[in-house]
């Protein structure tokens, strides 16, 4: 773990984005830190971190987005730079696998995938919007096609993804923050797979492909809204 006592108080634009040891979370992380970010993030296992090749510009905090301990430490490291230009939040959870119809999931697994997808997010922007107001930041939440169409045993994640647009872009009118809410479509990566367990989804594109889209959406600083991806390039 980073010293914390060691301020780095930088002049370089600070990234946080959530769930980077896997997939669109590591692209994006390590994309922005070689176009000169310095980028934290976070994850649950840090046997992921260990093989995922971050570059030495990204802070990597291990924990959970639930956990409060967990939240004051990413608090801590956005501190220690000193600033923060980009919030984005991509930790999700698809819920109880396989995925369920609506009538076989109860009240906790409920509340593990509203913990995750929205309750994490909801209070990590509140404790991080001094630093996003004062640089003019962007707060940036990774949605999904399930958000608004209506698929059999995708219903709690769904509903979560719905509500996390909600709360990003209601976070914007309330604070004048450009806030984003974007669907990066379908990626080759290991939540999409759990999703089609046994399926090939060698088709799809990897998360790769969908990062520089995201960084043109950053650049262009549309109007506060929901997007996909596939709008910029």
């Amino acid at each position: 773990m980073p010293d914390r006592t060691n301020t780095v108080n930088t002049t370089e634009r600070v990234a946080l984005v959530t769930g980077g040891s896997t997939g669109l979370g590591l692209a994006l992380s390590s994309e922005l830190a070689r176009q000169g970010w310095r980028v934290i993030t976070d994850g649950r296992s840090e046997e992921k971190f260990k093989g995922a090749g971050l570059p030495d510009a990204v802070t990597v905090v291990v924990g959970d987005l639930t956990d409060a301990d967990h939240r004051d430490r990413l608090r801590a490291e956005v501190e220690r730079h000193g600033r923060l230009d980009l919030l984005v939040h991509n930790a999700s959870t698809l819920g109880p696998l396989p995925m369920r119809a609506l009538v076989e999931v109860d009240v906790p697994d409920l509340m593990h995938v509203w913990r995750t997808n929205i309750g994490g997010p909801l209070v990590l922007t509140s404790d991080l919007l001094p630093w996003l107001r004062q640089a003019d930041g962007v707060l940036l939440s990774i949605s999904s096609d399930a958000a608004v169409h209506h698929y059999e045993t995708w219903g709690l994640y769904g509903a979560s993804k719905a509500a996390l647009d909600h709360v990003t872009l209601t976070y914007g009118a309330e604070t004048g923050l450009r806030a984003y809410a974007v669907d990066p479509g379908d990626m080759r990566t290991a939540m999409h797979q759990d999703a089609f367990p046994g399926e090939d989804i060698s088709d799809r594109p990897l998360p790769e492909t969908v990062v520089p889209r995201l960084l043109a959406l950053l650049d262009a600083r549309p109007e506060p809204g929901r997007y996909q991806a596939e709008d910029f390039s």
